[in-house]
């Protein structure tokens, strides 16, 4: 996955949260306090503040999309606008994060609207519960302070449980979650209900706002934000981020607030907001427009220019305006609903022109889009590949549609493909991505001859005795244990695994002896295996290149003799009879050349992975060899 940030960027963004949460039940409190928590007006004074900006930017960020984005990144960026216009980036983020499917989305032009979601999130949800405890008070000030501490105290420890818990076990999509910030918003809250109420003296306050500054300083050079953020790692940000707030203003010329009256932190300040909202767009779309993964010194000027100046621009002619308009509330619902509608009408009209250049699907397999079947009977005329670079990304099998239960004890599910009658075999399918992408190609043999498929797959986890990708991953072991105990209860008609991995330029094809003890294992239970040698991994993404460079002398492929050797690893390795092995490089490659683009079909939907359409033309070919493995 892409969409983690680093150390200094996850330590600002908690900040943020805590500094929301701060503000905002301060202005709760007191609003308790008067008598007068009105949350139509708050609510109306919110969407005038973030509605109009954010309006712009997404309208500008889909002209810009669709001009300077490549096809293949637009159905990606346009789901995610439309997340981002309703506030909800987070949760879109945090479905990719845990759809392996997900895996190819790049660095969006709108990622950064998470934090903003999920600020849009308790900004709405939290005057509810503000309303709730200040009735169950009746009018009585320190009452509702009580419940609403007692209240954030809940939120802070349940939350923040959630947080470590989730962060180790599924860390990217804990980032994104909305209920494992929550406790940041909540110490913010309690700072605010509590700070004036401890007599700290001017040297405590100032000590505090100095130790808070050099905290978030440090923080940005020592923390890890991309694999321990928002767990218990995030305390450090935060706690600083307090002690600054808990600084205050101590009208000490040696007071750590000094430094935000100086005029340039003020003017950036002032224009925080759209600045926040046009930065991100600008510097991903500048990388796009420039075909650069780095920046170098001037591009980065350039970058911090445009987005001060498109800032400026945007506070003076939009966000000022509208906030100073007198508008009633329900103007400022109606137009703020217009304003989003507008958003989701333009992700519309994008989407409709994506769909209109995809190539039908109907047309693999004939005469003109042969796919593999080009390899034994000749290349047809050339053709636009398919599938469509606008769609080629979510060229995959998703199995997660199928029927699916939890796999006990590892988190983890066990897809079962949907069938209409008692199947006559069931075939287990075990793996990470690199079986799974060969479903395609098994789906319309196992439909044809009424077996069932049930899959049993994890990402970066090949089917063997240890975890191969990443030695240190425990989880994976765990899953290969568990996945294996199933296969013992299950007792399925045969297993389908991969017979090799790590087929790079430099002959790095191997066959670990993990794969090969999880097959005597299967041996002993009288379980057939039929093992796919693996296919090729590339040092780039191979649809880009091919929209890049053309398809002209097959730039984008590789020779075959570069990534496979004559024999096999497994052909030299005393493997159990049970093992049948069917060689893929045949139906990747021709004699001298694994190509990108065969029989007019795109072989790779990224740097190592097959489409399935490309998959799919492969099952006439291996039908035979699987049927003999199998109908035995």
């Amino acid at each position: 996955m892409h969409h983690v940030s680093d150390g200094r960027v996850s330590g600002g963004v908690d900040v943020f949260f805590l500094i929301s949460g701060f503000l905002l039940t301060g202005q709760l409190a007191r609003a308790v306090e008067r008598g007068s928590l009105d949350l139509r007006a708050r609510w109306s004074r919110m969407a005038r503040r973030l509605v109009p900006s954010a309006t712009v930017v997404l309208l500008a960020t889909v002209a810009a999309g669709a001009l300077l984005l490549p096809e293949a990144r637009w159905t990606q960026t346009v789901r995610e606008i439309a997340a981002s216009a309703l506030f909800l980036e987070n949760w879109q983020l945090a479905a990719d994060a845990v759809d392996y499917a997900a895996r190819n989305n790049t660095t969006s032009v709108v990622q950064h609207f998470w934090s903003l979601s999920i600020q849009v999130q308790f900004f709405v949800a939290f005057p509810l519960a503000v309303a709730v405890l200040a009735l169950m008070a009746r009018g009585a000030p320190h009452r509702a302070h009580a419940y609403l501490t007692a209240t954030l105290l809940g939120v802070f420890a349940a939350s923040f449980s959630y947080s470590i818990a989730l962060t180790v076990t599924d860390q990217p999509l804990a980032y994104f979650h909305s209920l494992t910030r929550l406790w940041e918003f909540a110490l913010g809250g309690l700072l605010a209900l509590w700070v004036d109420r401890v007599p700290w003296t001017r040297g405590e306050r100032i000590a505090f706002g100095w130790v808070g500054v050099l905290g978030l300083v440090a923080c940005g050079f020592v923390l890890d934000g991309a694999s321990t953020f928002p767990g218990y790692a995030a305390l450090w940000p935060t706690l600083a981020g307090a002690l600054v707030l808990a600084g205050g203003v101590t009208r000490s010329r040696f007071g750590a607030h000094r430094l935000l009256l100086l005029r340039p932190v003020q003017y950036v300040g002032a224009i925080s907001y759209p600045l926040y909202l046009w930065h991100w767009p600008v510097l991903i779309l500048y990388m796009v427009a420039r075909d650069r993964d780095q920046i170098g010194p001037l591009g980065a000027l350039g970058i911090i220019a445009l987005s001060f100046a498109l800032a400026a621009v945007t506070a003076k002619y939009v966000e000022v305006p509208v906030r100073r308009a007198p508008f009633s509330n329900g103007d400022a619902y109606r137009y703020a609903a217009a304003a989003i509608a507008a958003v989701l009408l333009a992700c519309a009209a994008w989407q409709f022109v994506a769909t209109q250049r995809e190539i039908p699907a109907d047309q693999l397999g004939s005469a003109q889009y042969p796919g593999a079947a080009a390899l034994v009977h000749g290349e047809p005329e050339p053709a636009p590949p398919l599938p469509a670079a606008v769609s080629v990304y979510e060229d995959w099998v998703f199995v997660q549609d199928w029927d699916c239960t939890p796999l006990e004890e590892v988190a983890s599910d066990i897809c079962a493909e949907p069938v209409a009658e008692p199947p006559d075999k069931r075939i287990m399918v075990v793996g990470d991505s690199h079986l799974e992408q060969f479903m395609a190609a098994l789906s319309p043999i196992a439909r044809q001859h009424n077996w069932q498929l049930i899959a049993a797959l994890r990402g970066a986890c090949p089917f063997s005795t240890v975890s191969e990708v990443d030695p240190e991953d425990a989880e994976c072991t765990a899953w290969n244990a568990a996945v294996a105990a199933e296969i013992a209860e299950q007792r399925p008609d045969a297993v389908v695994t991969l017979a090799s991995r790590d087929v790079r330029s430099g002959l790095t094809e191997q066959t670990p002896p993990g794969f090969v003890e999880q097959w005597r294992h299967l041996a002993d239970l009288d379980i057939p295996v039929l093992a796919f040698r693996d296919n090729p991994r590339f040092a780039y993404d191979v649809p880009d290149c091919v929209r890049q460079e053309g398809r002209e002398g097959d730039p984008c492929g590789v020779d075959r003799a570069e990534v496979y050797a004559d024999e096999p690893p497994y052909a030299l390795l005393d493997v159990p009879p049970n093992v049948t092995f069917i060689d893929l490089a045949d139906q990747i490659c021709d004699e001298e050349r694994c190509p990108a683009v065969i029989g007019n079909v795109l072989v790779y939907l990224d740097d190592n992975h097959l489409t399935a359409s490309y998959a799919t033309t492969i099952a006439p070919l291996i039908e035979d060899q699987v049927l003999a493995a199998l109908d035995g």
